[in-house]
C-alpha cells in the first residue's frame, strides 16, 4: 500500500476528507505524516485527532515559494516518513526544485476550476465573475508551474443562477472531497500513463513478467 505524505496551509477539509477515507476503507493507501507552513493551522489539529504525525515546518522567507532550505526539510521529513506520492490539500507555495526532483511525477494538487481556466488564487471567484456556465474541480499532477501540470481527473459543477461566489464555492468544495480520493486511488495503483500532457486512464498494457 503506497504511502502518502499531505501538504495543507489552513482547514485542511480536503485531508479531513482523505483521512476519512482512508478510516472508513475507502482509501487505497496509506496516510503517513501531514505537514503545514503554518503553525495554528486547523489542519494540524485535524491530522493528529486522527492518529497521524502532523507538524509544522518553517516555510522560511520564500514569499510564495518554501525558501529552499526549508523546502529540503520538506523533503527530509517526508522521505523519513517513507512517504512515495505527495498530496497537496490547500498547500498555498509553489514548489521547488527540491520537491519536484525528490517526487517527479508523484505529486498531485486540487484546484477549485476546470483548468486550465481560472489559475491561481480564488477561482471560484474568478469563475462566478466571469459568468461561465459551468465550473468545478481538477486533479492534476504538479509541475514548476502554477496549476500547469498534467489533469488526471475534472468533475463539473454546473453555475446555478442563484448562485454566489461563495455558494459556487462550497458546491464545488463537496465535490473535491469525492474527486480527490478517486484521484488518489487512480494514481497509486499506476492505472493510468502519461503521452505528453494526456493523461489517459484507459486499461494500462503491461510487458509480462
Amino acid at each position: 500500500m503506497s504511502v502518502l505524505g499531505i501538504l495543507a496551509s489552513g482547514r485542511g477539509s480536503n485531508c479531513e476528507a482523505i483521512l476519512r477515507a482512508q478510516k472508513e476503507g475507502r482509501l487505497r493507501a496509506r496516510v503517513a505524516l501531514v505537514l503545514s507552513d503554518h503553525a495554528d493551522a486547523p489542519v494540524l489539529s485535524t491530522a493528529r485527532a486522527a492518529g497521524i504525525d502532523a507538524r509544522f515546518l518553517d516555510p522560511g522567507r520564500g514569499g510564495a515559494r518554501l525558501a529552499p532550505a526549508a523546502e529540503s526539510s520538506y523533503v527530509t521529513a517526508l522521505q523519513s516518513a517513507g512517504v512515495e506520492w505527495v498530496i497537496l490539500a490547500g498547500f498555498m507555495r509553489i514548489l521547488g526544485d527540491a520537491l519536484l526532483h525528490a517526487y517527479p511525477g508523484r505529486i498531485l494538487n486540487i484546484h477549485p476550476s476546470l483548468l486550465p481556466a481560472f489559475p491561481g488564487l480564488h477561482a471560484q471567484r474568478q469563475a462566478w465573475e466571469y459568468g461561465v456556465r459551468v465550473s468545478g474541480c481538477t486533479v492534476h499532477f504538479v509541475d514548476a508551474g502554477v496549476d500547469t501540470g498534467p489533469i488526471l481527473l475534472q468533475a463539473v459543477v454546473p453555475v446555478e443562477e442563484e448562485d454566489t461566489a461563495d455558494t459556487l464555492a462550497d458546491r464545488i468544495l463537496q465535490e473535491e472531497h469525492r474527486l480527490y480520493v478517486e484521484a488518489i486511488n487512480l494514481a497509486v495503483e499506476g492505472r493510468y500513463r502519461i503521452e505528453e500532457r494526456r493523461v489517459l486512464t484507459g486499461p494500462i498494457e503491461r510487458n509480462p513478467t
